[in-house]
């Protein structure tokens, strides 16, 4: 038995040694290892040998199992060295090649347009204020002077949640919000956010839309500074040449109410396709907050007074960069988006 033990543990050093990978080699364990090897064989066929002699033979097998299974574990070791060795070497990274940059993005003109207002507008003191798009009746409406029944309430066809909840039809509830959480101090913001009018989409309308609106509350404010802000507005964002008129409009929510206009960078005022021969582009609306907004929030008309205006970022973008339809803003088409070049002003 000591011959064919010694035997085994030769014929099974020699196959660990000729294992050239890990499938082999795991063959070569199962073989002479396994349930089923010669070795196992061995030690379970101690019972038929004499009492005296089992202590020897037990030492003796268990030798040549350990001698085998040191010998298989050195083995499978470098044998894993080497497939990893051969695996970086077929997958390895020629460090050399130029890298493929990814491609830069452009901002959106309407998110450029949003940016340039606001800087302008903080340029000057003010402050952004924001709030939520899903609003309350109250809010949107009965705090700025449009009570329920309200006929002008039809100019705002709305999305309504329930009955006293809707979506935003413009941003003057954060002016309303903004007044009422003062209580009585003064007030200098911009209120920019997306707003949301049951409308038909068409290439000047769209059922959701983004709007600007601004607002100044203290003592003296007087028309003549809502014109100041509007003409260095307007001069800002189409040029130092440009020249704005005001008309007599109305608002619910200020008194007296205008409409601004500015001579058309077209063509100058001489008339246009732009400006369909007139001279002048609508642009935004405006006035001094009513009175009755003012007492809602909290304040005494007979001591401050205030100005406000609203705009649309889409129909100022559309005249600054020529866009013809408002639904190019929200079709995601790369082609639209790539022509603005990201490092203009």
């Amino acid at each position: 038995m000591e011959q064919q033990l010694q035997q085994l543990k030769e014929e099974a050093l020699k196959k660990i040694q000729d294992a050239s990978d890990v499938k082999e080699l795991n063959d070569v364990r199962v073989a002479y290892l396994g349930k089923k090897g010669p070795i196992t064989d061995l030690l379970k066929g101690m019972g038929k040998l004499p009492a005296e002699e089992r202590p020897k033979m037990g030492a003796l097998v268990n030798v040549v199992r350990e001698t085998v299974t040191e010998a298989l574990e050195s083995r499978m070791t470098l044998l894993e060295e080497a497939a990893i060795q051969a695996q970086l070497e077929n997958e390895s990274i020629d460090v050399t090649l130029p890298g493929r940059p990814a491609p830069a993005g452009n901002h959106h003109p309407l998110t450029r347009v949003v940016e340039e207002i606001e800087d302008f507008f903080i340029s000057m003191g003010y402050e952004i204020a924001e709030g939520p798009e899903v609003e309350k009746d109250y809010y949107n409406f009965e705090a700025l002077n449009l009570p329920k029944g309200h006929p002008a309430r039809d100019m705002q066809d709305s999305f309504y949640i329930s009955e006293d909840i809707l979506l935003r039809t413009h941003t003057s509830p954060v002016q309303a919000r903004t007044m009422e959480a003062k209580k009585g101090e003064a007030i200098k913001i911009i209120c920019p956010g997306k707003v949301y009018r049951r409308d038909n989409d068409d290439a000047t309308h769209s059922h959701q839309f983004t709007q600007i609106e601004g607002l100044v509350v203290g003592e003296n404010i007087r028309m003549s500074d809502l014109k100041g802000t509007l003409d260095l507005f307007a001069k800002k964002m189409f040029g130092a040449d440009r020249e704005i008129r005001l008309r007599p409009s109305f608002f619910p929510f200020t008194e007296p109410s205008v409409e601004m206009d500015i001579s058309c960078f077209k063509c100058g005022g001489a008339g246009c396709n732009v400006c369909k021969k007139t001279g002048w582009i609508e642009i935004l609306g405006a006035g001094m907050v009513h009175p009755n907004v003012l007492k809602m929030a909290g304040y005494d008309p007979s001591v401050v007074t205030g100005f406000a205006f609203g705009m649309g970022p889409e129909r100022i973008a559309m005249l600054k960069y020529g866009v013809e339809d408002i639904r190019h803003f929200y079709t995601n088409d790369i082609r639209f988006i790539s022509q603005f070049n990201r490092t203009e002003a």
